[in-house]
């Protein structure tokens, strides 16, 4: 999932006690949510800030459990869709999709998310099934010093020389790289499904330098000089002296997301809302922009001056990211990465 930048846990306690959320009274906890959630410092944030200031707002205690969308959906499938472990999975959408069409979540009852409403439409494109709660848009990333002539298309990647050899991708075990097929399938074919057009862009692209995970390693190092990368990541880079940039391609961005979804039959389904509705309220919102440098999805999330350079992607900008149907991706997974591994050397 997302490569999160990140500043320091008590920006965001911060942030919260401006808002005026501190306060606010608790019921006694008799409680308890289980939220799952990556690791790392994004482990770190949710314990130090986001799970103790929900206790705070409901008086239920949290318990995190550490892992990631492959984690929490194994555990899900192990448990069986009568019984899962959680009442709330946030994760990115190419795992949410395939656990939707199993029958472990519910179609939101909007009813009880009142921030819903306030949502962008990119937020909105699981039909009520689910909402985005955080996301990070990928545009691409290069390297200012080492780079003659900027990046404006994703289609550069093939016409410029400058690049040759010194591009990387997200392999496709990484959402990002099943992403980067369906963009190059739409871009050089008809559609996002047209993957044999996608796979001959790639094979064209020549050599190319894949990783699981972190590209900054070598675009720090020169190794790499242009890639995808998301806006937070690059204003990490900036902030440590490496002289990078971040570019709008013209074609549209893709993203890393994390879609909240509730368990049709999770032991604590109401609590489960009241906290899908705290991560999506302007206040928790802007608390994350700030902490990892996300587009903000509640529409009512002002940028402010300060952090524009960092957050570039917000208000009419949401709808230039684009979307994909990974229902599709999800059918035919065993088959594109067995021809993504022969194609890309």
């Amino acid at each position: 999932m997302m490569d999160l930048t990140r500043r320091q846990t008590l920006a965001g306690m911060g942030a919260l006690a401006a808002a005026g959320l501190m306060g606010l009274p608790a019921r006694a906890q008799s409680k308890t949510l289980i939220v799952p959630t990556l690791g790392g410092v994004w482990e770190q944030y949710w314990r130090s800030t986001v799970a103790p200031e929900f206790t705070k707002q409901s008086g239920a205690a949290v318990t995190l459990d550490v892992g990631n969308g492959r984690v929490f959906g194994a555990n899900l499938r192990a448990a069986g869709v009568a019984k899962p472990p959680y009442s709330i999975v946030m994760t990115n959408e190419v795992f949410a999709s395939g656990l939707r069409k199993e029958g472990f979540f519910e179609k939101l009852d909007l009813t009880k998310l009142s921030n819903y409403a306030d949502l962008y439409p990119l937020a909105k494109k699981t039909d009520g099934w689910g909402a985005i709660g955080a996301v990070s848009p990928i545009g691409i990333g290069y390297r200012t010093d080492l780079v003659k002539t900027p990046p404006k298309s994703w289609k550069d990647l093939w016409t410029n020389p400058e690049f040759k050899g010194k591009i990387g991708l997200y392999n496709f075990a990484n959402s990002a790289g099943k992403m980067e097929l369906l963009l190059f399938s739409k871009i050089f074919g008809k559609d996002q499904y047209d993957v044999d057009a996608g796979f001959a862009a790639l094979e064209k692209l020549g050599s190319v330098i894949q990783v699981d995970f972190n590209l900054s390693t070598g675009l720090a190092s020169g190794e790499i000089v242009v890639a995808p990368f998301d806006f937070g990541e690059i204003a990490r880079l900036k902030a440590q002296g490496l002289p990078v940039d971040c570019i709008v391609p013209e074609e549209g961005m893709f993203m890393f997301d994390q879609t909240i979804n509730i368990l049709a039959n999770g032991p604590e389904k109401d609590l489960a809302y009241q906290y899908a509705n705290f991560l999506l309220s302007p206040e928790v919102q802007t608390m994350m922009m700030k902490q990892f440098f996300i587009s903000p999805t509640n529409s009512k999330v002002v940028v402010p001056a300060d952090l524009k350079a960092s957050v570039p992607v917000s208000g009419a900008d949401m709808d230039k990211i684009l979307t994909w149907d990974w229902n599709f991706v999800n059918e035919k997974q065993g088959e594109l990465a067995e021809r993504w591994a022969k194609t890309i050397k």
